[in-house]
C-alpha cells in the first residue's frame, strides 16, 4: 500500500528515507489535504489510473506499532533501527466503533493493531460524509467515467501563475493545481465540477487542486 497523507505530510516529500522518519514528522492535516489535490490531478490526466488500498479513506501510516508486531525483513536486517512498511500493511477499517472494525469478527485480532481513532475514518463512516476523502474519490471517478473530456487522449498545457499547474483536456474540462503558498483566483466564467477543498468564490488555496468548464 501507498500512503499518501504521510508522505505528502513531510518536510521531504521525495523518495522515502525511512530512517529520518523520528525527525521529520509528519503533519497530517497538511498531509491530507495535498493528497486530495494529488488525486484530481491524477485522475485528470490521460491513462490508466491505480489506487492502492487504503489511499480511498486518506488513512495515515500507523507509525507507533509495537514493535514486537513489525515483521518487514528490513526490522531485523537494520538491527531493529528501521521499522519497515508494516504501518502501511495494517487492516484496513470497514465499519464499527472498535477493533477489528469488521476486518474480521467481533473480538478477533489483525497480525497489525488497528488504531482507535479509525472509528472515524472506516468506510461505511466516509460513505456518510459528503466531505470525506472517499466520496471525494467517488465523485471524481463518477466523472471521469461519464465526462467525454475525460475519456480521450486530448491534453494540452495552458498558461498559469507560478507555481501551478493548468491543463486541458477534451470538451473544455480543465484542471488547476495550486502547488504555491498562495492563493490563486480561477477565472470568474469558471464552473467548478470538483474540488479538492472548499473554494473561497473563485479562489483555489495553497495545496489545492480542481477541474473546472468555461462557457464555450
Amino acid at each position: 500500500m501507498t500512503w499518501r497523507v504521510t508522505r505528502l505530510g513531510r518536510a521531504y516529500t521525495g523518495f522515502r528515507r525511512r530512517e529520518l522518519d523520528d525527525i521529520l514528522p509528519a503533519n497530517l492535516a497538511l498531509g491530507t489535504r495535498r493528497a486530495r489535490a494529488a488525486i484530481l490531478l491524477m485522475l485528470a490526466l490521460p491513462g490508466s489510473a491505480y489506487l492502492y488500498q487504503g489511499e480511498e479513506l486518506g488513512l495515515a501510516e500507523v507509525e507507533d506499532l509495537p514493535a514486537g508486531s513489525l515483521e518487514d525483513p528490513i526490522w531485523a536486517r537494520s538491527g531493529r533501527t528501521i521499522r519497515g512498511r508494516d504501518g502501511c500493511r495494517v487492516p484496513l477499517p470497514w465499519a464499527g466503533e472498535a477493533t477489528p472494525f469488521e476486518f474480521g469478527p467481533e473480538g478477533s485480532h489483525p497480525w497489525l493493531p488497528q488504531p482507535a481513532s479509525w472509528r472515524t475514518l472506516t468506510a461505511q463512516a466516509e460513505a456518510r460524509d459528503p466531505g470525506s476523502m472517499l466520496s471525494l474519490y467517488r465523485a471524481a471517478l463518477r466523472i471521469r467515467r461519464e465526462h467525454p473530456g475525460l475519456a480521450s487522449d486530448a491534453f494540452r498545457w495552458l498558461p498559469g501563475p507560478d507555481g501551478t499547474l493548468l491543463f486541458e483536456r477534451g470538451g473544455g474540462l480543465r484542471c488547476a493545481v495550486n502547488l504555491s503558498t498562495r492563493s490563486i483566483d480561477l477565472p470568474p466564467d469558471a464552473r467548478v465540477v470538483v474540488a479538492s477543498a472548499q473554494l473561497d468564490g473563485h479562489a483555489l488555496s495553497p495545496d489545492c487542486a480542481a477541474w473546472f468548464e468555461r462557457p464555450a
